[in-house]
């Protein structure tokens, strides 16, 4: 940590990808979070494929670290990969952030990648990564909800690139049995990659971009990060 750093250092944790585009999102994302918090020192680390590593950005740290999985749901990466990591990075007192989603910020980022998109108005597909963790799964249904609700109520259905049903053209074929002819896919998904790209494919209308550094995100993910620094202050007092 930098003389000019106050707190912990935030490390965000991407999962990484073959997507060159991938990764100059995720670090176009975390200047706008630089931009907004310059005093706290902001650090990149994945899981898998693409570098540093997470375990490799830990190695050169020392100090207190809160680590933000980039990621919109409870699922495997965040109970048992980065639990992993860390068990393998004694020196570093690390505290692990609640993942993206679900949460308002979240919903604000979606809505408004939507209209970037040009959405006027219809049904919506909300696409996500998946996972077979019920937990995970309840959270993605729980964001779909809050995304209806702030467009008006019109219906919202999950559905998933893997690993969990529906896949997006199970969920549009359900919404025109339903008599909707206006159907939109809203990309949950931090960056461009497989999965993002398979379901804007099978988009049959508008279909929004991931959402990168679109600044509710960058404010989502300093959230968490104060959320967990102050978890941790509460339970040191205790």
């Amino acid at each position: 940590m930098t003389a000019a750093s106050t707190g912990p250092t935030l490390v965000a944790v991407a999962h990484g990808s073959p997507d060159p585009r991938a990764q100059h999102t995720i670090r176009a994302l975390l200047r706008r979070v630089r931009a907004l918090r310059p005093a706290v020192r902001v650090e990149l680390g994945h899981l898998e494929t693409d570098r540093p590593l997470l375990a490799d950005t830990l190695r050169g740290l020392h100090g207190e670290t809160v680590l933000v999985p980039l990621l919109f749901g409870r699922g495997y990466h965040v109970k048992h990969d980065i639990p992993g990591v860390l068990a393998g990075a004694g020196h570093c007192s690390a505290t692990v952030a609640a993942c993206l989603g679900p949460h308002p910020l979240l919903v604000d980022a979606l809505h408004g990648r939507l209209l970037q998109a040009g959405y006027r108005g219809g049904a919506v597909v909300l696409a996500a990564a998946g996972s077979r963790d019920p937990e995970s799964a309840a959270g993605t249904r729980y964001t779909a909800d809050m995304l209806a609700a702030r467009l008006g109520g019109v219906p919202v259905v999950p559905a998933y690139a893997s690993a969990a049903a529906p896949t997006v053209p199970e969920a549009v074929s359900l919404l025109r049995a339903g008599g909707h002819r206006e159907i939109a896919v809203a990309s949950c998904f931090t960056a461009p990659g497989y999965f993002a790209s398979r379901c804007a494919e099978a988009a049959p209308g508008v279909v929004s971009a991931p959402l990168g550094a679109h600044p509710a995100l960058a404010r989502l993910l300093l959230h968490r990060y104060d959320q967990a620094v102050t978890a941790r202050r509460s339970a040191l007092v205790a």
